[in-house]
């Protein structure tokens, strides 16, 4: 067996370090074959020009592929995947075109596993542990609400209140997009995510208040997070979270972001991109920083019985950046458990098996500079 690992860009380097320690073969596939030497080339020759054509001529069965390119390049490799019987893992969200794939790959027998890195990843693990301790105390009729809010951040705080990783588009394409989550029991729909900006104080060893707003479709997770029928759910928000200030700093892109339509919008988007990326970079060596917070709360008789929420603080360190471990390390954690056999055959997002969650946010814990699950009703 041979895991390829395809794209060396800045959130891989981690979790492939990780998986060139081991002992399977790694072949790393990247676009220019340099700068994935410049990258690993001291702990590994096998490195080759990725192309489609080239990477499908080595996959064997029982082979991984790991695809850390733009999300709409992982279809054709999970297709190639299929026919060549190997297995395939990504961290970006499970696309109609990838749920489409269920029943071909369980024909093939093997595992398209996705949604495995930091948001989606850690965050769905964190959801599962959650609704698997309410679940112990839950009662039909009870009342819930669930917010999950996460996001990168400047470790050192700029008057933009945010910094880049890399290319700002993708940035500012998702504040053209509506969102859809619950709120006070009914499903709210936002057309831009600033005009949903609230409020959010963390519990941080050092307290700390953000801004967060609900982004994608919240709502079709609450099947994948296994929510009972019969509770009654108030809150169901999934949502990106900034530093405090962040919307009167971007006061001025937003409004111009309304304005925005066609070719000629798509034109200006980029025109803003290299803007933003020239005078808001990270610089290099400067430490980023990620948070994430994951709530579970429940009511019954007008009475709190659950509430607990799991907090994650960390930051860029000599082993990466934090953005870069968050989202690398949970992608290798899953082509190890693809190699132990453990995912069945078909598409899957994280696991919620109790021992691979707890297992996997252990090793999450030894990468945060804080992770804490508190229980807000012992105090």
């Amino acid at each position: 067996m041979t895991i390829h690992w395809v794209g060396t860009g800045l959130s891989s380097i981690p979790g492939l370090r990780r998986l060139l320690g081991g002992k399977t073969p790694v072949t790393v596939w990247n676009r220019t074959v340099e700068k994935a030497e410049s990258a690993v080339g001291e702990l590994t020759d096998d490195i080759r020009e990725f192309s489609p054509e080239r990477l499908a001529a080595e996959v064997r069965p029982g082979d991984v592929v790991v695809s850390m390119l733009p999300a709409d390049r992982h279809p054709a490799l999970a297709r190639m995947c299929i026919e060549r019987r190997a297995h395939f893992v990504s961290s970006s969200y499970i696309s109609p075109e990838m749920a489409g794939l269920e029943q071909a790959a369980m024909d093939a027998g093997v595992a398209l596993v996705n949604e495995v890195g930091l948001d989606p990843g850690i965050d769905h693990l964190m959801a599962h542990e959650l609704v698997a301790d309410y679940r112990q105390i839950a009662r039909p009729g009870d009342e819930v609400s669930f917010t999950s809010y996460c996001g990168g951040i400047p470790a050192r705080p700029n008057p933009f209140r945010y910094k880049f990783s890399w290319s700002p588009l993708g940035v500012l394409r998702a504040l053209r997009s509506p969102s859809r989550s619950l709120r006070d029991g009914a499903e709210r729909i936002v057309q831009r995510p600033w005009h949903a900006i609230e409020p959010y104080d963390a519990p941080l060893p050092r307290p700390e208040r953000f801004e967060v707003y609900p982004n994608r479709d919240s709502v079709e997770f609450i099947g994948q997070y296994g929510f009972a029928p019969d509770w009654k759910i108030r809150d169901f928000v999934r949502g990106t979270i900034r530093l405090q200030g962040w919307a009167d700093a971007w006061a001025g892109v937003f409004a111009e972001i309304e304005t925005l339509d066609g070719p000629a919008g798509e034109a200006r988007l980029r025109e803003m991109s290299e803007q933003f990326w020239a005078e808001n970079a990270y610089a290099e060596g400067e430490p980023d920083r990620v948070v994430l917070f994951v709530r579970l709360t429940a009511r019954r008789d007008g009475q709190a019985v659950f509430d607990r929420e799991w907090a994650l603080d960390a930051r860029g360190n000599a082993d990466g950046s934090a953005m870069a471990q968050l989202v690398s390390i949970p992608v290798a954690l899953a082509v190890e458990t693809v190699l132990a056999g453990g995912f069945a055959p078909g598409v899957h997002a994280a696991p919620d098996d109790a021992a691979l969650v707890s297992a996997w946010l252990a090793e999450v814990g030894g990468i945060a500079d804080h992770m804490e699950k508190l229980d807000h009703l012992q105090g």
